[in-house]
C-alpha cells in the first residue's frame, strides 16, 4: 500500500459542504495541534460547528496547510472568500512564504484576526507579532484565577461580569509592539501563584498590570487577542465560547464597539 506523506495533507473539513445563502459571513478555522494542545482540538471544532450553526456563519476547518493538496486555504483565491481567520492554538510556521504573503494581504484588504490561546510565536517575522500586538513569553502551571473585565463596550466582554474566576494557563507578554492595543481582561496576579512552574526559578510575573485580552485594527484589517483556551473544558464554558464569538463577529464585520 502507497504511505500517505502526513505533513502534506490538509485536513479540511467544510462544515456544511454546500453553502447556505444568507450566511452573515465566512469563517475559516486554523489548527496546527501540538502536544500541548492536541486534546482541545476535538471538543473545541465540535463547538465551534455549533457556533456558527447558532450565529449563521460559514465554518470551514482546516489542519496543516502544504501547497499541492487537495485544498490550499492559504491561497489567494480561497482567502478571497473569507472574512476572518482563527488561528486556534496554530503557530502558523507552518505556512511557507507563499501563503504568510498571502495572509498578510489578506489582513491589507480588510480581513479580521483571531488569536485564540497560542498563536503566532517569537519566532515568526516582526508583522505577525504586530499583528497579534505582544509575544507571549513564559507562563506558569496551570491555575484557577480571578480576571477582571476592563472595558465591556466590545462584543468579546459585554456579557461578563465584572470579575469571574477561569482555569487555564496564564502567559505574561513582551513589551506592546504597536501603539493601538485596547486592552478588555485582566488577571489578577494575586489570586494565583505566579511562582509555580516546573521546578525552577523562572519569573512568569508581569506585575499590577497582567492583559489577557485585546484587540486592535492593524495594517487594514482587524485583530482580536486572547490568551483564554488552553484546557479542553474551556470549550463547556458558554461565557468563554461567547467571548471567542464576540471576537469573531468584529474581526469579520468591524460592529459592535461602543464608545
Amino acid at each position: 500500500m502507497e504511505k500517505i506523506n502526513y505533513t502534506l495533507i490538509i485536513l479540511v473539513l467544510l462544515l456544511g459542504v454546500i453553502p447556505s445563502f444568507g450566511q452573515q459571513f465566512e469563517v475559516l478555522v486554523y489548527t496546527n495541534p501540538d502536544r500541548w494542545h492536541d486534546a482541545t482540538v476535538p471538543d473545541a471544532i465540535n463547538e465551534f460547528r455549533e457556533m456558527s450553526e447558532k450565529h449563521d456563519f460559514g465554518l470551514t476547518w482546516a489542519q496543516k496547510a502544504g501547497t499541492g493538496t487537495v485544498t490550499d486555504v492559504f491561497a489567494e483565491d480561497f482567502l478571497e472568500g473569507i472574512d476572518v481567520v482563527v488561528f486556534f492554538n496554530a503557530s502558523g510556521y507552518d505556512l511557507s512564504e507563499e501563503q504568510k504573503e498571502n495572509f498578510k494581504n489578506f489582513i491589507r484588504n480588510g480581513g479580521g484576526y483571531v488569536g485564540v490561546h497560542q498563536s503566532f510565536g517569537r519566532n515568526h517575522d516582526e508583522w505577525f507579532q504586530k499583528l497579534r500586538g505582544r509575544v507571549s513569553i513564559i507562563h506558569p502551571e496551570e491555575q484557577t484565577a480571578v480576571y477582571e473585565v476592563i472595558d465591556k463596550n466590545f462584543p468579546a466582554t459585554m456579557h461578563l461580569p465584572d470579575r469571574y474566576i477561569f482555569t487555564g494557563e496564564l502567559y505574561s507578554y513582551g513589551e506592546e509592539l504597536t501603539d493601538n492595543l485596547n486592552y478588555l481582561i485582566t488577571v489578577d496576579e494575586n489570586t494565583y501563584d505566579p511562582s509555580r512552574t516546573w521546578g525552577d526559578d523562572r519569573e512568569t510575573a508581569m506585575g499590577d498590570f497582567h492583559p489577557i485580552a485585546w484587540y486592535q485594527e492593524y495594517d487594514g484589517g482587524r485583530s482580536f487577542y486572547t490568551s483564554l483556551g488552553h484546557l479542553p473544558g474551556a470549550y463547556n464554558d458558554p461565557w468563554f465560547l461567547a467571548h471567542i464569538y464576540g471576537g469573531i463577529y468584529w474581526a469579520a464585520t468591524g460592529l459592535g464597539v461602543y464608545e
